[in-house]
């Protein structure tokens, strides 16, 4: 289907609209620069992006200290859990540097090009439940995704109380996991109704995590019991720091009582296999990385081809039936 082509009013003002957005960014950077020139600013410090809101960002250096910052004209991008060089103003400081990240996790923006939206994640916590019912394809896309991008997976068996209740729901849990554990998935078991967090509080000490999953597994809630203040401390930030800039589309970070971390966004949460390769998809099952490449055909699909040491690895037992059918069902998703 052809594209359809803009009236010249219409083109007019979709250039205008640019040019008023371009004028509003040069202005904003001015006001940066001007800060810096004027030696109205503390000295450089480091700091760590707690939150981003439209064309500022909020910088906390040392727990609790935190404040208002433009972002100099020559740094784009930046996310929260970025590392920055910034200085301390009044009212409102500058960001003058972005530091080398460790991870990011991005998004596709309204137009299908990938957005970073969180930045320097050292784990991502996979939430499951026996409702909605789990399967092994949605846990694997999972994991495949958090692979390819360098993070560590952990996958968190959410609302165990339920699986205490049901014998037959549990055993189809067990059955569903059961394999992971060989390929070095660690899994814990969480109840934030029962009391069981234990195991969480302890994975999540020192670290700088993130939760992912469907909609009704309880992120939210294990989000809310471990950080009981987050409601209040979003609404403040919004209407005494950041004026009402708060959207659901905003990743904020949230320092917990066991000494972590947590960003905590609707978009990470609804983190999926986005534009990822074949080649890609592959080296996310970790199983399979000592037999890639190896083929007799460098094309090789894995599904019938002669000289195929995925198949053979499947024949050997070195990979699961499970697994397989789980890769080649990604595979025929993928930009579908």
């Amino acid at each position: 289907m052809s594209k359809r082509k803009l009236s010249r009013q219409q083109a007019w003002r979709v250039e205008k609209i640019q040019q008023e957005r371009a004028k509003r960014a040069a202005r904003r950077a001015e006001v940066a620069e001007e800060s810096l020139a004027g030696g109205e600013l503390g000295p450089e410090q480091e700091g760590t992006v707690i939150a981003h809101y439209g064309t500022q960002v909020a910088v906390e250096s040392g727990v609790g200290a935190v404040q208002r910052c433009h972002i100099r004209a020559n740094i784009e991008g930046l996310v929260t859990g970025d590392r920055v060089v910034w200085c301390e103003g009044e009212p409102t400081g500058v960001v003058v540097a972005q530091l080398e990240r460790d991870s990011v996790l991005s998004r596709p923006d309204p137009h299908g090009k990938l957005k970073a939206v969180a930045a320097n994640i050292d784990q991502i916590l996979i939430v499951i439940a026996p409702y909605p019912e789990p399967h092994a394809n949605l846990v694997d896309r999972y994991l495949v995704a958090s692979e390819v991008v360098g993070i560590e997976p952990v996958l968190v068996v959410n609302k165990t109380d339920l699986l205490a209740e049901d014998p037959a729901q549990q055993t189809l849990m067990d059955m569903l996991l059961e394999g992971y554990p060989e390929l070095g998935y660690r899994i814990l078991h969480t109840s934030s109704k029962a009391g069981g967090l234990e195991q969480l509080q302890d994975a999540l000490r020192e670290r700088t995590s993130v939760f992912v999953g469907q909609s009704g597994v309880g992120k939210s809630s294990l989000v809310n019991t471990l950080l009981p203040e987050a409601d209040l401390r979003v609404g403040a930030l919004s209407e005494n720091t950041l004026k009402g800039t708060h959207t659901t589309t905003t990743a904020q970070l949230f320092h917990l009582d066991c000494g972590g971390s947590l960003i905590d966004s609707p978009g990470i949460r609804e983190f999926g296999l986005w534009h990822m390769s074949r080649e890609e998809v592959e080296q996310g099952f970790r199983e399979f990385r000592p037999w890639l490449g190896t083929c007799k055909f460098r094309d090789c699909q894995h599904e019938s081809e002669p000289g195929c040491a995925i198949l053979e690895a499947l024949e050997q037992g070195a990979i699961s039936d499970e697994r397989l059918h789980s890769y080649r069902h990604i595979v025929a998703s993928l930009n579908q």
